[in-house]
């Protein structure tokens, strides 16, 4: 997967991009490390250091953002130990990000993939004067920019909603992934952990900003 990194000038964001690369020898292969549940999965290649938690089985517990943190620093410890023991150099982090991957399953607040306007503030439902029918699935794509204090841009929060089907019982569900991603903001370690902190922040108050008070209180949020 190419490195996509965060551009601010008119354009940027929409804009394609080409690339060609000439190398003399192949590429450095991804290399996966799995805990002994198969929840944890950290991915090492040349561009990038990525841990995600995945749910394996119905009953695996997502376990908050603190812990995943805090697991996360460690395994990159640990990396970067092994990078200055076998001196392959330095580590330069020049680009952070942190996902949520939300399913929103029919059945609570919605049954059919056209009741959009149930989930998402940003969905009008059309006026039902017969012109057209109820849609049978949706895809929104939105995105928003971060800023400093001083108002200048660190980096995007990325919302995308697509409809999918449940592998376990067919059920239809919405996957809402939001990605917060930029620069960091401060030197090494700590800088990306500050971006990482602000992007979930953004990711949290970003999806109750997107989400109904409906299906707030179906989910029992708090925080609206």
């Amino acid at each position: 997967m190419q490195a996509v990194f965060e551009r601010f000038e008119p354009g940027a964001l929409s804009a394609p991009e080409v690339r060609f690369e000439l190398v003399d020898k192949p590429p450095m292969p991804r290399i996966w490390f799995l805990n002994e549940a198969g929840t944890v999965l950290i991915q090492i290649q040349p561009d990038r250091f990525i841990h995600n938690w995945r749910q394996v089985q119905p009953g695996d517990t997502y376990p908050r953002y603190e812990r995943v943190r805090d697991s996360f620093v460690q395994e990159v410890g640990v990396f970067q130990s092994f990078v200055n023991k076998e001196d392959l150099g330095e580590l330069v982090i020049n680009q952070c990000e942190v996902t949520y991957v939300n399913h929103i399953v029919a059945g609570e607040g919605w049954e059919r993939p056209g009741q959009l306007g149930r989930i998402l503030r940003q969905w009008c439902d059309l006026p039902p004067d017969g012109t057209l029918p109820e849609p049978e699935g949706a895809t929104l794509e939105v995105h928003y920019i971060m800023r400093d204090p001083a108002g200048g841009p660190i980096g995007r929060l990325h919302a995308r909603l697509e409809p999918a089907i449940r592998a376990s019982d067919k059920r239809p569900l919405y996957v809402l992934n939001l990605t917060a991603r930029g620069i960091p903001q401060g030197e090494g370690i700590e800088g990306a952990l500050r971006f990482l902190d602000l992007g979930r922040e953004w990711i949290v108050r970003g999806f109750a900003a997107m989400t109904t008070f409906e299906m707030h209180e179906i989910w029992r949020r708090t925080d609206g």
